[in-house]
């Protein structure tokens, strides 16, 4: 996600729906917000408790900063309505069969006013790792759809959502995934993969000016993931007295 435009500020209620390892989870948490990092897998959560657990203790977040870990079911999130000021939903919605009823679900634990950052594999690269490979995607708890980013919107926008922009993001990752489309989604040792593999986990540590300049460029045509921003529009105030005047 870009920060500058899904800005979080310390104290603000984050839910991460989806959070898997806890990547944005733990950059939330930096941040100072008070994040719940929610998920069906009770070992990825179990790690996920752990790392919040030596982030306090490493001094690495501030200290008004919270997180805590839930388990459960995105078809219905153990929330009150209007809970949360922002949610990520990062890679997640491919996963639902019934997407429109989580979304419908983001909807009602947001906020009026609420911001909602999504992302899900982009239509292009996906349908290569598709055609490749099989076991890509018919794995049990595999994606279970392509979006295009026009459906995406449409949907969100359809259970009431504002869209307010999007970009892709990790171009550097497409090829990687067709070459372990190529020759073997569970082939963790053949030598082209495990060369790219290390290479994007330089580029994640190090951050080198060669690779950010490469991945900006292929962002646009080859980014892996279209990240998409949405509003919970706000609620409408009481009608003024004049229009009350008007309507009569």
């Amino acid at each position: 996600m870009d920060f500058q435009r899904f800005r979080v500020t310390p104290g603000e209620r984050v839910l991460d729906m989806g959070c898997g390892a806890g990547r944005h989870a733990f950059e939330l948490y930096r941040r100072g917000a008070h994040v719940v990092a929610f998920d069906l897998d009770a070992e990825e959560l179990a790690g996920v408790e752990k790392m919040f657990g030596a982030m306090r203790l490493e001094g690495e977040v501030p200290e008004q900063a919270r997180a805590e870990t839930v388990r459960g079911d995105a078809l219905d999130l153990p929330f009150p309505d209007d809970h949360f000021d922002k949610i990520v939903a990062s890679e997640v919605l491919e996963h639902i069969p019934d997407d429109m009823r989580a979304m419908r679900e983001l909807l009602r634990v947001l906020k009026p006013g609420g911001q909602l950052a999504v992302t899900v594999p982009a239509w292009l690269p996906e349908r290569v790792c598709w055609a490749l490979s099989e076991d890509y995607h018919t794995a049990p708890g595999g994606h279970v759809r392509i979006y295009t980013r026009a459906e995406l919107e449409a949907k969100l926008k359809a259970t009431g959502f504002r869209v307010d922009g999007h970009h892709h993001a990790h171009g550097l990752h497409t090829p990687y995934w067709w070459i372990k489309c190529a020759v073997g989604v569970n082939n963790d040792g053949n030598p082209l993969a495990k060369a790219y593999h290390q290479v994007l986990v330089w580029d994640i540590m190090k951050r080198p000016l060669a690779t950010r300049l490469a991945e900006k460029a292929l962002n646009p045509v080859l980014g892996k993931s279209v990240v998409v921003y949405f509003t919970k529009p706000a609620r409408r105030d009481a009608p003024s007295t004049k229009e009350k005047v008007d309507a009569v």
